[in-house]
């Protein structure tokens, strides 16, 4: 059985298998969600939409449980325990599906409905995301960033997952 092997001794081929078939199903999820949800805090930038397992949001300094239809603000730091995934719809449909073992930070959005712009920059700090960009990219291709410990990722429209190791 798959989920009571370590990850750092199953071939790649089976973890990206894993890492995909969690990955579909969290986007799967995410399109499901009402994608104009009304983001009732004032300065939400999205919502979350799927939350399993320990999963929480480190906002201010201070560190609390996410739950369904929790808002999303900028600089929000979320990290998700062994057992967690966490998926987000941002105010642009842009979304985020976050594996278990994730920290990611929002460290910049803004989006400007009226007129289809604006910007967003990720950082993936570990773990496994999968993003699925909306209006940000559609309007300024490579306005959405997704930075890692080794590299930037300049996203110009698409859906892709990306996995970075402690």
């Amino acid at each position: 059985m798959i989920a009571s092997r370590k990850w750092d001794t199953m071939p790649l081929h089976v973890v990206l298998e894993v890492n995909m078939r969690f990955a579909i199903a969290a986007l799967l999820g995410l399109s499901l969600a009402a994608p104009h949800a009304a983001y009732a805090d004032a300065g939400s930038i999205g919502n979350a939409k799927i939350v399993n397992g320990a999963v929480s949001v480190v906002r201010n300094g201070s560190t609390v449980p996410i739950k369904l239809g929790d808002a999303v603000m900028e600089h929000d730091v979320f990290q998700t325990g062994a057992d967690g995934s966490l998926g987000i719809t941002f105010t642009d449909n842009t979304s985020f599906s976050l594996g278990p073992n994730s920290s990611i930070a929002v460290d910049t959005y803004f989006f400007d409905p009226k007129n289809l712009k604006g910007n967003m920059v990720a950082k993936i700090k570990k773990g496994t995301m999968m993003v699925r960009t909306g209006e940000l990219t559609r309007q300024n291709p490579g306005s959405v960033q997704v930075k890692t410990p080794r590299t930037v990722l300049g996203v110009r429209g698409t859906t892709f997952v990306v996995s970075v190791d402690e």
